[in-house]
């Protein structure tokens, strides 16, 4: 599991990522509102803890922006802010828990472990749309402004990656992880070949949404075309 860290305080960061890498977590760190742009735009997270007073931009700004785009990821607020106002401007903001500072590491462990218990908002919908397409998880069904197919096992799972997580840049690495499992050896020719399928079924319903490949890096559903 990958969680991303939004904290500006270094040392209590990296005392976080210590202690949950502890728990076999693999933890992202990053201080300021522009680095999360980046991280959140290249990577998926099962979850990211967020800071609200952050250089750049702030932590309401940024979980705002997510849910705006279509990012679903679990969000945990970490903060000194602690008067109910806040806890409610949080929580209408699009986070999924709100804990107060200082708090118990036993008791986010917990909240961590509820959080990535629970389907996301999106994974737990039979329907899923971003741009021009939707896709039936039940009936594994994708339709598009001209018509609609029924997807592979694989090309479904790598769809609802992609769609869960729109315009935004996955690793060929964190796919292989989410689809085959962080120790199941697959060639990169095999990923490749999926990639093709699914594009060609994006075609084949006419969307304009299209699997772009990001050079060194990985892929990126692009709404855009």
């Amino acid at each position: 599991m990958r969680i991303l860290i939004i904290e500006d305080d270094k040392e209590q960061c990296t005392l976080l990522q210590f202690r949950l890498e502890k728990e076999g977590f693999s933890a992202d760190l990053c201080f300021d509102g522009e680095d999360a742009d980046y991280y959140l735009s290249r990577n998926a997270y099962d979850l990211v803890l967020l800071d609200c007073m952050l250089p750049h931009k702030d932590g309401l700004t940024i979980l705002s922006e997510m849910r705006r785009n279509g990012n679903e990821t679990p969000v945990i607020m970490l903060t000194a802010l602690g008067e109910l106002s806040d806890k409610i401007t949080g929580l209408d903001c699009g986070a999924d828990d709100y804990m107060v500072k200082p708090y118990e590491f036993g008791e986010l462990m917990a909240r961590i472990r509820c959080r990535l218990r629970r389907p996301t908002g999106i994974e737990s919908l039979e329907k899923l749309t971003v741009g021009d397409i939707s896709y039936n998880a039940e009936g594994k069904m994708l339709t598009g402004p001209a018509e609609s197919c029924t997807l592979s096992n694989k090309e479904s799972e790598l769809l609802e990656l992609f769609m869960r997580n729109p315009n935004q840049t996955l690793s060929r690495q964190t796919i292989l992880a989410r689809i085959w499992g962080a120790d199941y050896e697959i060639e990169d020719g095999n990923l490749d070949n999926y990639i093709y399928f699914v594009r060609r079924r994006l075609k084949k319903v006419g969307s304009s949404s299209s699997v772009k490949t990001v050079h060194g890096i990985g892929y990126r559903l692009s709404t855009e075309g």
